[in-house]
């Protein structure tokens, strides 16, 4: 099965987190913040992935630590998960509609990293969850997981529908990558390796 754990512990957080690519539970976050906590369910929900988040950081301080390291240790146990990436789709697109929303994933699992991340959000704040942390987190994970991350609010008002339709389109474009094509052989590369 494709699956890792690791755990990551600095001065500001202390993470462990298990992910499993082929089973779809567990999935259970607890971070402190419950806005982020929300979005990184739907994100496995909507991933069709087991995801298993303990973290206890320094949100006295704000959560800006937390959110940057929960996106650190997802992606490198994402590319463990994934190893040598043979017989996957690689690429996965998903538009996702959250009421007058809507948001669009682009995912390449390159083994190159990069973001582009086009959405303006009108509200600073949900509950603990700075809304600017949302890039800061899809930073993190497309660094971490070396994967080409395309996202793109198209049109929308509000925030929470903003950041809940990226999340899910991220999760959704995640699963077509990373699942199995029968007519792939080897890796979905004229270079013989997406590492």
């Amino acid at each position: 099965m494709r699956k890792a754990e690791k755990t990551r512990e600095t001065a500001e957080t202390n993470i462990t987190l298990k992910i499993n690519l082929d089973q779809q539970e567990p999935v259970s976050v607890e971070t402190g913040i419950g806005f982020f906590d929300h979005m990184l369910i739907l994100l496995a929900r909507h991933g069709r992935f087991s995801l298993v988040v303990a973290a206890d950081g320094d949100i006295d301080v704000d959560a800006h630590h937390t959110v940057e390291d929960v996106g650190i240790v997802l992606g490198e146990c994402l590319r463990e998960a994934l190893g040598e990436k043979a017989g996957i789709n690689r690429y996965g697109t998903s538009f996702v509609p959250m009421d007058e929303s809507l948001g669009m994933a682009v995912v390449d699992l390159s083994g190159r990293s990069y973001l582009v991340f086009d959405a303006t959000f009108t509200n600073p704040k949900l509950g603990l969850f700075d809304t600017e942390l949302a890039e800061e987190f899809f930073q993190a994970l497309a660094f971490n997981v070396k994967m080409n991350l395309h996202l793109k609010i198209l049109y929308g008002k509000n925030t929470h529908h903003q950041i809940e339709a990226l999340f899910k389109a991220t999760g959704r474009a995640l699963r077509e990558a990373v699942s199995y094509n029968s007519e792939i052989k080897g890796v979905n590369s004229t270079k013989g390796s997406l590492l």
